[in-house]
């Protein structure tokens, strides 16, 4: 019996201190530290002393007609797709700056895609179109550059082309301007130059899905949170850029944007 209480005890002793190992543990997991930091990534707010985190960037292709038919879809009947960059692929534009853009690596055929790009300050899950737009924080002016020969060679091979659009410095943005400053863009000549020469120009009233019903169709498939940005699709007449050359991006009710491929 002398020796059964003693075991017993034992054990008592070893379930504490067990217990007590485990609780410091874990108190030591809750308090703990990286061991490196990692950047938030962050897009100045026009007019304000905050700055836009960004959590995550979704873009929606073929967003206008013209464009879609000279990437081979049909607009009348396809539905939206959306794919994703990361947030470290933000490079900032700060307005009446002509900025440094590195031409990448492993491509021949590097194009710009001008686009109108939403903030959102709030989400949610199966958001309906007509509450779509109280989400949005605000909007700015973006370019969605991308690798085309990467991406056409993955699409042939029927592999993601993620290699074609996710990549350092593959989202372009001027800062946010707030909804209350601006209103919501629904209409507005949206346009690219390269040296002088304007590539691209369309109205954001050609674009087949709105951003409403963009922030609709991508909350059926995510919970759409505060600091996710979408680009909303590029017009017509996409094409190569190569060192040297000035891209000029205008939007109608935000400033210009412009970089130097390098």
């Amino acid at each position: 019996m002398e020796t059964v209480d003693r075991r017993s005890l034992l054990a008592t002793g070893a379930l504490a201190l067990a217990g007590t190992v485990a609780s410091r543990s874990a108190e030591a997991q809750s308090g703990a530290k990286p061991i490196f930091d990692v950047p938030a990534v962050t897009i100045p707010i026009a007019g304000e002393k905050e700055v836009f985190p960004v959590r995550r960037i979704y873009c929606i292709g073929r967003n206008y007609a013209a464009h879609a038919i000279e990437r081979g879809s049909d607009p009348t009947r396809e539905p939206p797709f959306f794919f994703q960059k990361p947030t470290d692929a933000i490079q900032y534009v700060a307005p009446g700056t002509v900025v440094d853009h590195t031409y990448p690596s492993l491509t021949k055929n590097y194009h710009h895609e001008v686009e109108l790009v939403a903030a959102l300050k709030s989400g949610g899950a199966n958001i309906p179109a007509e509450k779509a737009l109280d989400h949005v924080y605000g909007y700015a002016l973006g370019l969605d550059m991308t690798r085309r020969d990467l991406q056409n060679g993955m699409s042939a091979e029927k592999k993601p082309w993620e290699i074609g659009k996710s990549f350092d410095h593959a989202a372009v943005i001027g800062p946010i301007h707030s909804v209350r400053r601006t209103g919501h863009f629904t209409k507005g000549a949206i346009s690219l130059a390269i040296n002088g020469n304007v590539r691209q120009a369309s109205d954001l009233d050609k674009m087949i899905w709105s951003v409403a019903e963009q922030i609709a169709k991508l909350s059926e498939a995510f919970e759409m949170k505060a600091g996710d940005i979408i680009y909303s699709g590029t017009p017509e007449n996409v094409g190569p850029v190569v060192k040297g050359d000035v891209l000029l991006c205008k939007l109608d009710g935000l400033p210009d944007m412009s970089i130097r491929i390098v």
